[in-house]
């Protein structure tokens, strides 16, 4: 099983012949690789695993994904009685 996390391109740029980007997730930003997303672009969101852009999503898709996310870390913390790291 693999977890891919939903993300919005901020910036596009050529590095060594590989399409990068920055994407942010939700305050979070990281360098991710385009190649397997050849249609993406600033504004767009994609799905990233492991830094590789492997889909692209709508916004409201996007989302919910983030909203179930951080439910899940939530009911997480609450469990443990402590934030996550």
């Amino acid at each position: 099983m693999c977890l891919g996390i939903p993300g919005q391109i901020l910036q596009v740029r050529d590095d060594a012949g590989l399409r990068m980007a920055t994407v942010d997730f939700g305050g979070v930003r990281r360098e991710v690789c385009l190649d397997y997303t050849p249609g993406a672009g600033i504004g767009s969101y994609v799905i990233v695993h492991v830094g590789f852009a492997i889909t692209e999503v709508d916004e409201a898709e996007a989302r919910r994904t983030l909203d179930v996310l951080r439910a899940m870390a939530g009911a997480v913390e609450t469990e443990l009685g402590e934030p996550l790291p």
